[in-house]
């Protein structure tokens, strides 16, 4: 009856403790969506067992138990860091595309690299040549660029075209677009660890959807096998995308508006003839 009468007598709930439990049930909600469909959800599952664990030994006398998990929690910090340093990076940059933070960023692209881009993976998958190309945007693809064959070159469709034809020197790799310009090609992109997609996607889309995993850039990936095209960000592939959906989608992601229902730019590339 005293505990229950104390229950009663608690200090009236507050508006800051509303908001202070509605952020930390937000924080919680963001974080299981991050780890969802990964290793990190299995891990989670084991560390909550290792508590469970824990909190059974002090109401029990498993001193033996109590005293071995009390030890490894010292290096649990330094053992999480390492574990989880994938999906912490994931989370951070996913805190950092947030619409407070677009806000203040503006698009690195314009209306021409879109065009030169769509118009490029069209005359590709027509002739069944496969190519992968990342658009910067927030995040900096530093690494990747260092990784590949600096160029820093102008975005045009012929050069696309040019450096993924069979036999070229740079066809293996991906291609990465950073401020309007083509800053390197064969870059290597970290492969997608996640068991939720098709098995038969390929290197070049299991690299295009790690990339848009660990950043929050967009890729665009043509299969060589089946001549489609591919649309990759936010750690998802959106597959057999028409020449129309890939300038809308381009324009939502890179640009942040509305496609544009206009082509001619793509109706003059296509009458150019086949690729060389």
């Amino acid at each position: 009856m005293d505990q229950f009468v104390a229950l009663l007598q608690r200090p009236t709930v507050s508006w800051w403790d509303v908001l202070d439990i509605l952020v930390v049930s937000i924080l919680i909600y963001e974080s299981l969506k991050l780890i969802r469909g990964t290793r990190a959800a299995q891990m989670a599952l084991g560390s909550a067992f290792v508590l469970v664990l824990f909190y059974v030994s002090q109401r029990f006398p498993l001193q033996t138990v109590n005293w071995f998990i009390r030890n490894v929690f010292v290096y649990a910090g330094f053992a999480a860091i390492v574990l989880f340093q994938s999906d912490i990076r994931r989370a951070l940059s996913h805190l950092g595309r947030s619409p407070v933070f677009r806000y203040f960023a503006g698009s690195k692209q314009t209306d021409e690299t879109i065009e030169e881009v769509m118009t490029a993976a069209s005359l590709l998958a027509q002739h069944h040549v496969g190519a992968l190309i990342v658009l910067e945007r927030e995040i900096g693809l530093r690494n990747y660029v260092e990784s590949g064959i600096p160029l820093d070159a102008a975005v045009s469709y012929d050069l696309i075209i040019t450096i993924f034809q069979p036999g070229a020197p740079m066809h293996d790799g991906a291609l990465i677009i950073t401020e309007d310009r083509v800053a390197a090609a064969a870059c290597f992109l970290p492969l997608t660890v996640s068991s939720k997609f098709d098995r038969d996607l390929g290197t070049r889309h299991r690299a295009a959807i790690g990339v848009t995993e660990e950043s929050d850039a967009i890729a665009v990936v043509i299969s060589e096998e089946r001549g489609e095209v591919s649309l990759a960000y936010d750690g998802q592939i959106e597959r057999a995308v028409t020449p129309e959906r890939l300038r809308i989608r381009l324009n939502e992601l890179v640009l942040h508006r509305r496609g544009n229902r206009g082509g001619s730019g793509m109706a003059e590339a296509m009458g150019k003839g086949p690729v060389a």
